[in-house]
């Protein structure tokens, strides 16, 4: 019976073009963004749609350090962080993330996943009568951590700051609230209005959780997000990032106040009741961020590649969705069924890979490609990315932005 009621489920994901496939990518280490695929021995794929967005996975301080530490200190960390995962280098890593965002304190996690979920499970439960105000976009990690809990919880529309300051005049001044957005969305590339948001949460007694996971590295001084960027990082209560997009590694982690952090260390279970990151892997994280502290190169590079691609999609009628204000360029497709088929022409044809984005990550109607240039695409696969999404586009009679964004506007 329960085989059957699941295979039903799948059917159903299935028919609607929700259901995910892998794609088997090996990626070629200090060949990024190359990667063969699944174990053939045909030439490799340019990845296009990687949220290793500055190549740091492949840098030789980080691929040096992890070395280092896993001779020195083995594979695992032996443990949760309070029985025997708390190995010197957490205290490294984390006073460098709380120096990075101007913080008293961090505290560093298995996943971003987790540092969202596990923090906002912990906030709602410890603050009496929490009510909890949510962006409409915000990731699944975040929907989730509030989910999980029974306090109040209410949505608004994206980036709608009179929205936002319409739901937190209805509460008492004295009432706890919560206010959650992201600085980069990471589907539309667009930017959260963060200074007008903070006005208003300072204006109704609302604590603020910036979630910078598609930011850091890449924008603000040293790396250190949209808020720094924006000279508003100490005005933000908390901000959540995580070690496995523009830094390289893998990883969550929290900034704030020495007693905000405290609160979450010692009441989150999906904190306490997890095993440490390895020694490896936090001294890869340490080196990458000490390294993007310092380093200009990478973020400016990383611009300028996403300049040019926007320009040259924007030469061959290739929609890229006017939402995007950042390194993120989301391709309209809008249909599930052409999107998956675009993509494995590109993957078969042109040797790109691009991940179909469809429902439920995007609106149905709107799936698409998320595209991200790195300092390590070439100018030459730049130019074969735009030719090939031409091609592809016209073979599935898919709209070009003459077209699909006339019709929109219509």
């Amino acid at each position: 019976m329960y085989q059957s009621l699941l295979r039903q489920q799948l059917e159903l994901l299935k028919s609607s073009n929700q259901y995910r496939t892998f794609t088997t990518l090996s990626r070629i280490c200090g060949r990024y963004p190359l990667a063969k695929l699944d174990d053939s021995e045909q030439d490799p794929v340019v990845v296009w749609c990687s949220n290793d967005y500055l190549g740091m996975s492949q840098h030789p301080a980080v691929r040096r350090d992890m070395h280092l530490a896993l001779e020195r200190h083995g594979a695992g960390s032996g443990g949760s962080r309070n029985i025997g995962g708390s190995h010197q280098l957490y205290a490294r890593l984390e006073h460098s993330l709380a120096d990075w965002h101007g913080k008293e304190a961090a505290l560093v996690f298995p996943t971003g996943f987790g540092s969202n979920d596990a923090t906002l499970q912990c906030l709602l439960r410890q603050i009496p009568d929490c009510v909890v105000v949510s962006d409409a976009l915000n990731h699944a990690s975040i929907v989730n951590g509030i989910r999980a809990t029974p306090n109040e919880r209410r949505v608004f529309r994206h980036n709608d700051v009179a929205h936002l300051e319409e739901i937190l005049s209805e509460y008492p001044l004295e009432r706890p609230k919560l206010v959650v957005f992201e600085s980069i969305y990471s589907m539309d590339g667009d930017i959260a209005p963060i200074a007008q948001i903070l006005d208003i949460t300072r204006r109704y007694n609302a604590l603020t959780y910036l979630d910078e996971v598609h930011a850091v590295g890449m924008y603000g001084p040293r790396g250190a997000g949209v808020a720094a960027e924006l000279g508003l990082a100490d005005r933000v209560d908390i901000i959540q990032g995580t070690m496995a997009k523009a830094i390289g590694v893998i990883g969550g982690y929290i900034a704030a106040s020495q007693v905000i952090v405290d609160a979450v260390r010692s009441f989150a279970t999906g904190f306490i009741f997890t095993t440490s990151l390895p020694p490896a892997i936090t001294a890869g994280c340490l080196a990458s961020i000490e390294h993007l502290k310092a380093s200009d190169n990478e973020r400016q590079r990383l611009h300028a590649h996403t300049g040019l691609l926007r320009k040259r999609l924007d030469e061959h009628d290739i929609p890229v969705m006017p939402c995007s204000q950042t390194h993120v360029l989301p391709v309209l497709v809008g249909e599930a069924e052409r999107c998956k088929a675009a993509a494995q022409r590109l993957l078969n044809t042109h040797g790109i890979y691009l991940q179909p984005i469809n429902y439920p990550s995007v609106p149905v109607g709107t799936e698409r490609f998320r595209i991200n240039a790195t300092p390590n695409h070439s100018h030459a696969q730049i130019e074969h990315l735009a030719c090939a999404l031409r091609e592809t586009f016209e073979h599935f009679a898919i709209p070009l932005a003459s077209v699909a964004f006339a019709q929109e506007v219509a």
